[in-house]
């Protein structure tokens, strides 16, 4: 799709028109047979056993949680909509200034690139808040920026500057910042020491197995030890020790060719979406970095989940979770202290990966080189229930290639092809894992990604939850069970396997569910980014929204509906999580927004701050 038609769509729209479904080899085994909540099997692929929701045979009911709430109705407003019993309010929106010096967001020329690299970042993402010296720190992906919302003072909305390209980088990577509570309302707390920007211009140190390798060194860095920036960064993560880990999704969207489109490209590259034509970003007219022609080895330095020290900004890339388009980072504890992360890789047809440390968290330590070494798995499902997590080394490649290049190994060893694996959350209270499916369009239309058992339905545009559970309650295992937690569908306008799941009702249907994050009480939180029309497949869904399951009994409510044209992505407490800070993604992306301003301003991705009237814990 041409560059300039694309400034109305969200980045992983882009990225599904941009790359056509890989051709991957697994599994093509098919059950009749799949588990639903741990309670009750489907008798047949399209038929279940039921779809008025909770009061479905085989689900216990009521829902026992520590939240209780008034489900919200779905709705098409251009505003949040909570529970009664709840307020919000916007905490920092794109454009705001982390220093006192720096001038207030421009409605006109929405910044300037120096203000924007001392400002709040574009199109917020994940996030945690970490408790430093006594300090709220808060940090936030910054994952894009939307080009028509940016640029929408070029009549092309796109950049036509060198400046306006410097601006667009600046708005990408992670932003840092010190936030406090005033009079019941949070807000940036403008020059504190914690407040700075990571940009695509930040030197990364890189760690691990592929540290120094000849798939790393460029002209710019012979030695392969130290990559310019970070960005596109997706879900997060937190380590025991007091770091951030951000993950890297469509870095490939930012590269292209000066010696244009006839350029030879690797195989390599073509599993990974690089081509010689950028998504109308224009990087490399500004920084030569980016251009393939000069420098084919960029594009391996990122994809990475990088770590960041929320203190002091360092970060460093890690190559020992492999080069994949991350979602994000949920880290684990294994029985015998190592450390476990699960990692989705979100394209349609890819897969969910593991890693495993291999020395052990000290809990007196900094344990600052803890995720540099280890073992990196990858998922295979099988019919029956159970599933392998496979050692990529299996794939014979040899580690360096497939730390850089591990799509590759996974296709080897016979992965299961997943519908685009998302947010990845574990249980506080039980050794279990969550892991979205948000959609797959291509699922069963295409040769490469036949039904598989954990990818039941063709077409599938509604997306789905899968629960694994690790043999012996131990997360460092190699072996474990899975079922459905929950199948997205519309059953107001489909009956069988479109409808969703039992739990699935025409309260609280939704579709794409792509954040998921537990708090500290074990509810389950999933944030959803899906079409939002409101019509045809998606009546009665309304706007893009955030919901609260319950893992014992299956039960789902909604909790939030964002703005027009939304993405409701990233979500964190307050340390006496008396606060729920939810991120609010490219509202107005399709020009039905003003929202958080209103009137005529410019929409603007913002995180904003939900608590309980009466002040008590909310997470």
């Amino acid at each position: 799709m041409p560059a300039a038609d694309n400034h109305r769509l969200s980045f992983d729209e882009w990225d599904e028109q941009d790359n056509p479904i890989q051709d991957i080899q697994f599994d093509t085994v098919l059950s009749r047979r799949y588990f639903l909540l741990g309670t009750f099997a489907l008798g047949s692929l399209y038929s279940f056993p039921g779809t008025s929701g909770m009061n479905s045979p085989g689900i216990p009911s009521p829902m026992r949680n520590k939240i209780t709430f008034e489900p919200v109705q779905a709705n098409s407003l251009d505003t949040v909509t909570v529970p009664p019993g709840f307020k919000w309010h916007t905490v920092v929106r794109w454009g705001d200034p982390l220093f006192d010096h720096v001038p207030e967001f421009d409605q006109i020329t929405r910044g300037q690139p120096s203000s924007q690299a001392l400002s709040f970042g574009d199109n917020n993402d994940g996030m945690d808040i970490f408790r430093i010296d006594g300090k709220n720190v808060l940090v936030v992906n910054n994952e894009y920026v939307n080009l028509g919302l940016m640029f929408g003072n070029n009549p092309s909305g796109l950049p036509k500057t060198p400046e306006d390209i410097h601006k667009c980088k600046m708005a990408h990577g992670v932003t840092i910042m010190e936030i406090v509570e005033n009079k019941g309302r949070w807000e940036i707390s403008r020059d504190s020491p914690f407040n700075r920007r990571i940009t695509p211009e930040t030197p990364c140190m890189i760690t691990g197995p592929a540290r120094g390798s000849d798939l790393l060194k460029t002209k710019h860095d012979p030695d392969g030890t130290t990559v310019l920036g970070t960005f596109n960064n997706c879900g997060n993560g937190r380590t025991p020790w007091g770091t951030y880990l951000a993950c890297e999704e469509n870095f490939n969207g930012y590269f292209s060719s000066s010696a244009g489109e006839d350029m030879p490209r690797t195989d390599e590259m073509t599993r990974y979406g690089i081509r010689n034509k950028d998504w109308g970003y224009g990087w490399a007219n500004v920084d030569e970095r980016f251009d393939l022609a000069s420098h084919p080895n960029e594009p391996n330095r990122h994809g990475y989940v990088t770590e960041i020290n929320p203190a002091n900004g360092s970060c460093r890339k890690l190559t020992a979770l492999g080069r994949i388009k991350h979602e994000n980072a949920e880290v684990a504890m294994a029985g015998d202290g190592r450390v476990v992360v699960y990692m989705g890789d979100d394209e349609r047809g890819e897969y969910l990966y593991k890693f495993v440390s291999a020395k052990t968290h000290d809990p007196s330590g900094m344990n600052e080189d803890l995720l540099h070494d280890g073992e990196l798995y990858v998922a295979r499902f099988s019919p029956d229930g159970s599933g392998k997590w496979i050692n990529l080394l299996q794939a014979g490649l040899g580690r360096e290639y497939t730390l850089v290049f591990t799509r590759i190994a996974a296709s080897r060893v016979d992965a299961t092809t997943m519908d685009r694996p998302e947010w990845v959350a574990v249980n506080p209270n039980k050794v279990e894992i969550y892991c979205c499916l948000t959609n797959n369009a291509g699922r069963g239309k295409n040769a490469s990604q036949p039904l598989n058992p954990v990818n039941p339905r063709t077409g599938n545009i509604y997306g789905h939850i899968v629960r694994l559970t690790p043999t012996r309650e131990e997360h460092g295992s190699a072996d474990f069970t899975w079922d459905m937690y929950v199948m997205a569908g519309n059953p107001a306008g489909h009956r069988g396997i479109h409808a969703g799941s039992p739990n699935i009702n025409e309260e609280n249907m939704f579709n794409s569910p792509d954040g998921l994050k537990f708090d500290s009480s074990g509810n389950l939180w999933i944030q959803t980014d899906g079409p939002d029309t409101n019509e045809g497949d998606y009546e009665g869904m309304g706007n893009n929204q955030m919901l609260m399951g319950n893992p014992v009994t299956g039960e789902i409510k909604r909790f939030l509906v964002g703005p027009r044209d939304c993405e409701v992505t990233g979500l964190t407490w307050s340390p006496d999580k008396k606060t729920m800070f939810v991120g609010i993604q490219h509202p107005g992306v399709r020009g039905n927004s003003h929202w958080p301003d209103g009137g005529d301003a410019v929409p603007r991705s913002s995180i904003i701050a939900i608590r309980k009237d009466d002040g008590s814990i909310i997470g």
